[in-house]
């Protein structure tokens, strides 16, 4: 059975993302929030049972490729989805999972203030000529952007915050900017403003769930002011090729771009 659901698919297409509700595991995603507590307190002395030692707002883990986060990206009903929004054999398997943006609450105890990071953007995907990120139209190196969850992350938690149906804003912004695309920090001056008149949806749900994020949707982390460390990975799922916008059978990856952009007669 497809991952997905007609309805999700759907919903992918008009709002830029989907959750995928036990993706892998909730076991698995324990183990490896577990294996990440490890590092933690290896990395930066932070203990689970000891909050005075979550000293700071944010600390990224670039990445793990050992076995438990291999198996969290890899599972059949990843895979599915995958094939559903990007379309068969135009993706990359992961052999691990990154970053890990792994947020520790700001509390009475532990004033620890803005994590400095909570801008809204659209993911860049690849390097310009003078190593600068950058976006383009045919979203060059990032077929979706993934957030696995690895804790519970309720309203409370500091969830992604998304603006949907922003993704076709973008798509239509980064036309002009043709095949060289668009400078990261640039470009989210020209979006942000202009989708401040979409609502705000959080991206919360239970360890295991993925949520499965359009290139061009507009985002932004947030302070964490409940009791819980938030622990996800956002990686992106990489392509195998440039988006295909001239197929007759566009991707619900391609649709909403299409749609997005002035059409010709």
């Amino acid at each position: 059975m497809p991952a997905l659901s007609p309805a999700q698919v759907r919903t992918f297409v008009d709002d830029g993302c989907v959750l995928l509700e036990e993706a892998f595991p909730r076991a698995l995603a324990d183990e490896c929030r577990g294996l990440l507590w490890q590092q933690l307190e290896a990395e930066i002395g932070a203990r689970e049972d000891e909050p005075a030692t979550w000293t700071r707002p944010v600390h990224r883990i670039a990445g793990r490729g050992d076995a438990p986060f291999r198996r969290a990206a890899t599972t059949d009903r990843l895979h599915s989805a995958f094939d559903q929004l990007a379309g068969p054999g135009a993706w990359t398997p992961r052999l691990g999972l990154g970053t890990f943006p792994i947020r520790f609450p700001h509390t009475p105890l532990n004033r620890l203030g803005d994590p400095g990071d909570a801008g809204w953007h659209v993911e860049g995907s690849y390097a310009g000529p003078g190593g600068e990120f950058r976006l383009g139209l045919r979203s060059r190196g990032r077929a979706l952007l993934l957030l696995f969850l690895f804790s519970e992350v309720t309203e409370v938690d500091a969830p992604t915050k998304v603006r949907p149906g922003s993704h076709r804003d973008a798509a239509r912004l980064l036309a002009p900017h043709g095949d060289e695309g668009a400078e990261f920090f640039a470009f989210a001056g020209e979006v942000v403003p202009a989708t401040e008149h979409l609502p705000t949806a959080l991206a919360t749900g239970a360890p295991g769930d993925v949520w499965l994020v359009h290139p061009f949707l507009v985002h932004s982390a947030q302070e964490h002011h409940e009791s819980r460390v938030k622990f996800m990975a956002q990686p992106p799922l990489v392509p195998t090729g440039l988006l295909d916008l001239d197929t007759p059978d566009p991707t619900p990856v391609a649709l909403p771009v299409r749609e997005a952009l002035p059409q010709t007669s």
